[in-house]
C-alpha cells in the first residue's frame, strides 16, 4: 500500500508511514552503539574515551546536514503541497549540490583545524587519548561530504515518499559498518582505526546510494533536475532547519561540559561510562526523532494545502502516540539500565556509574519526546525562528545552566539530572509557543 503525503491519516496509517523513518533512526544509532562495543571491548578505555572527547566535532558538522535537510524538507513539501512539483524539484537539487560543495569545504578546512581541537577537548596535546582523538578526526572528515549528504537524504526520503528506501539505504551503510568492524576491530586487530575506516565506510555508501537514486529515472516526488542558487529558498531551508543546527551544535557543547564536569568530579572512569550511557539514550531519543522526521512533512504539505482539519488529525494523534511511547521508554530504561551498561564489559567501578547515572537520566524520557516534536512542528511549519528558540532554550540556555549549577549542590548526581531539569523547563516553553500559534496555523 502506497501512503501519500496527501491522504487522510488513520493512527495505523501515521504509524506505517512514519515508522520506516524511526526504524532508520534507531538503526543508525544502534550501529553506533555497536561501534562502540566494538571499540570498548577490543580498543579499550582509552580508544573510548577519544571517541567521546572528538565525537562533538563531527555533531556540529552534521548539524548542516541536518539543518538542511529539516529545513529543506519543509520548504520542498510546502512547495509540493501548493501544487508546484516543478519548483520543489529545483530547491531540492539546489540543496543537495549545496549540502556536497559545504561538506568538501569541511572535509579540506577540518585537515588543520582538528589537532588543536583535539587538544583542546581532551585537555592535553600529547598522550594515547589525544593521538587516538586525532587519527580519528581525520579519517571521519575524509567522509564528511558523505557523512552530512546521508543526514539531508534522511529527510528527503521521506518528503519523496519513499521512507522505505530511505530505512533501506541507511540499514545497509549501518549494516556495511558492523561487518567491517567485526573485520578490521575484532578481526585484523586494527583498534580505533579499525572503527574509524569502518565508519567512514558507511558514510561514503550512505552519501552516494541516494545520489545515484534520485539522479536516475523513478517513481518518486523528488528527482535531480537543472536547478540554479535560489538564495532565498537556501537561506529559507536554513531559518527552516536552525532548530536542528542549534539542538546539534548545543549537544556538542553540552557534551564537551558534561565531560569537564565528570572528568572533574570523578575522573575518566566517569567519562567512559558518560559514553556508554550517552550511546544507549541516542537509541531511545532516535524514536522520537524519527517520529518527528517521519510527520514533518505530513504536516509541512497539509500546511501548504491549508487543510486544516487534517493538520488537527495529525497533531492529536501525534501527541496520543508520544505519550504511549514516553511510557513505554521510562519503564523499560528503569528497568533494564543494568543489562544496558553491562553489554560493554568493562570494569564493575565503570559499569556501576553507568547504571546509577543511567537510572537518574533516563526519567528524560518522560516529556524529551514532546519538545523534540514541538520544535519539529514549527520547522514542518515553516517558522524557523520559533523552532530554533524552542530547541535553543532547551538545549544552551537550560542545559548548560543545569549542568553548571546543579553538581555544585548535588556533585555527580547533579550531572545526571541536568537534562532532566532541563526538559521540564523546556515543557513549559514549547507549551507557552503551541498555545500561542494555534490560531495561526490551526493545528488546534
Amino acid at each position: 500500500m502506497r501512503i501519500q503525503l496527501s491522504d487522510h491519516f488513520t493512527y495505523k496509517k501515521l504509524i506505517l508511514f512514519v515508522l520506516p523513518s524511526v526504524v532508520m533512526m534507531v538503526f543508525t544509532s544502534i550501529y553506533s552503539v555497536v561501534d562502540g562495543l566494538f571499540v570498548s571491548i577490543f580498543a579499550g578505555e582509552a580508544a573510548v574515551n577519544a571517541i567521546q572527547y572528538i565525537y562533538p566535532l563531527f555533531m556540529v558538522f552534521g548539524s548542516i546536514g541536518f539543518m538542511l535537510g529539516a529545513g529543506g524538507s519543509a520548504l520542498v513539501s510546502k512547495t509540493l503541497g501548493e501544487g508546484d512539483k516543478d519548483r520543489a524539484n529545483k530547491y531540492f537539487t539546489m540543496l543537495v549540490v549545496a549540502t556536497a560543495a559545504i561538506g568538501i569545504l569541511i572535509a579540506v578546512l577540518g585537515q588543520f583545524v582538528v589537532a588543536p581541537v583535539a587538544a583542546l577537548l581532551c585537555g592535553s596535546s600529547e598522550g594515547e587519548i589525544y593521538e587516538n582523538c586525532v587519527l580519528y578526526g581525520r579519517i571521519l572528515l575524509a567522509a564528511q561530504p558523505f557523512f552530512i549528504l546521508q543526514n539531508i537524504f534522511q529527510s528527503f526520503f521521506v518528503t519523496a515518499e519513499k521512507p522505505r528506501l530511505g530505512l533501506l539505504a541507511t540499514a545497509a551503510a549501518g549494516g556495511l559498518n558492523i561487518a567491517l568492524d567485526a573485520i578490521f576491530v575484532a578481526g585484523c586487530g586494527w583498534g580505533l582505526l579499525g572503527a574509524a575506516v569502518a565508519t567512514a565506510a558507511s558514510q561514503l555508501f550512505g552519501g552516494v546510494f541516494p545520489l545515484i537514486y534520485f539522479g536516475v529515472k523513478n517513481n518518486s516526488l523528488l528527482r535531480f533536475t537543472k536547478t540554479k542558487f535560489y538564495g532565498k529558498a537556501f537561506f529559507k531551508s536554513c531559518t527552516n532547519g536552525s532548530s536542528e543546527f542549534f539542538s546539534n551544535i548545543s549537544s556538542a557543547v553540552v557534551i564537551i561540559l558534561y565531560n569537564f564536569q565528570i572528568r572533574s568530579i570523578i575522573g575518566e572512569a566517569g567519562v567512559t561510562a558518560y559514553t556508554f550511557m550517552g550511546y544507549v539514550a541516542m537509541v531511545f531519543f532516535a524514536i522520537f526523532i524519527g517520529y518527528s522526521v517521519g510527520c514533518a512533512p505530513l504536516m509541512g504539505y497539509h500546511y501548504g494545502a491549508q487543510n486544516k482539519p487534517e493538520m488537527k488529525n495529525l497533531f492529536k494523534k501525534s501527541l496520543i502516540i508520544i505519550a504511549v511511547l514516553a511510557v513505554a521508554m521510562i519503564a523499560m530504561t528503569e528497568g533494564l539500565a543494568r543489562p544496558l551498561m553491562s553489554m560493554f564489559r568493562q570494569s564493575a567501578e565503570i559499569t556501576d556509574i553507568a547504571v546509577h547515572g543511567f537510572r537518574i537520566y533516563s526519567v528524560i524520557f518522560v516529556l524529551c519526546g514532546f519538545n523534540i516534536y514541538g520544535s519539529s512542528l514549527f520547522t514542518s511549519l515553516n517558522n524557523g525562528l520559533v523552532s530554533a528558540l524552542i530547541s535553543f532554550l532547551r538545549s544552551i540556555v537550560f542545559q548548560v545552566t543545569f549542568v553548571m549549577v546543579l553538581p555544585l549542590l548535588m556533585g555527580i548526581d547533579g550531572v545526571w539530572c541536568a537534562g532532566v531539569f532541563s526538559d521540564v523547563a523546556s515543557i513549559i516553553i514549547t507549551l507557552i509557543f503551541v498555545l500561542c500559534y494555534r490560531k495561526r496555523y490551526g493545528y488546534m
